[in-house]
């Protein structure tokens, strides 16, 4: 029986990189993410849309997460990975013109996405006795910088530190969490920045494909062993 997967923020970027490696390693994937024509597109690009499944949420909706892991649960009867890839940043991020509601959506979808999806899964990982958890954090959940904004600075320390309850609380349940924490990666969320930056600095970043190998590592380790923390930068 081939493993299973969820993969949020599969419509593109390190999701979508994930969910094509995935599949292509022989396991069936949920793709999950708010557009659907996004979704059918990964599949398609997998080149074996048979080992996919798109399911359209809002991983900012708690009620829509339950909903997709009840129909991910029905069609695969259990998940062996999640990898939550769903992330946001909004243009005007920096202190003096951060609205409220905008840092509200970015800790929405950036750190409660993250745990209504987890808490969603973890019953079933549980009664499974073993799950992986990869987290895309990112380095601006370690060392703050100005470019990344308040919202995301603190939504991305506060999923770090989600990651290291999950090891804290389920290892004994044989769940185990790897908080990635990439640095500069070319994908459409640098299209958010105040200064979206060109094609030159972006060929010098991390590729979406980069992150998913650290993604398969993760996954593909011996259950006894568990990265809790990887750090991966441009060179």
């Amino acid at each position: 029986m081939p493993k299973t997967a969820i993969v949020t923020g599969a419509g593109s970027g390190v999701g979508r990189a994930a969910a094509i490696r995935l599949v292509k390693e022989g396991w069936s994937v949920a793709l999950v993410g708010r557009r659907a024509e996004l979704l059918e597109a990964t599949a398609a690009l997998t080149n074996d849309a048979k080992r996919t499944l798109v399911v359209p949420c809002d991983v900012a909706d708690p009620a829509a997460v339950v909903k997709m892991t009840a129909a991910v649960l029905s069609t695969y009867g259990e998940v062996d990975a999640l990898v939550h890839a769903a992330g946001t940043n909004i243009p005007d991020r920096s202190w003096p013109s951060l609205a409220v509601e905008d840092y509200q959506q970015v800790v929405d979808i950036n750190l409660n996405g993250a745990f209504y999806c987890v808490r969603a899964l973890l019953p079933a990982m549980r009664h499974k006795g073993a799950g992986t958890i990869v987290l895309i954090v990112s380095d601006a959940g370690i060392t703050a910088n100005a470019k990344a904004g308040p919202a995301y600075v603190a939504s991305k320390f506060a999923e770090r530190g989600l990651a290291q309850s999950i090891n804290a609380e389920e290892r004994g349940n044989g769940i185990r969490c790897t908080a990635l924490c990439p640095g500069d990666i070319n994908t459409p969320i640098l299209d958010k920045r105040p200064v979206p930056p060109g094609a030159e600095a972006r060929e010098k970043m991390l590729q979406p494909e980069d992150v998913a190998e650290c993604v398969m590592l993760a996954i593909n380790l011996p259950g006894r062993a568990v990265v809790e923390e990887l750090v991966i930068r441009p060179r």
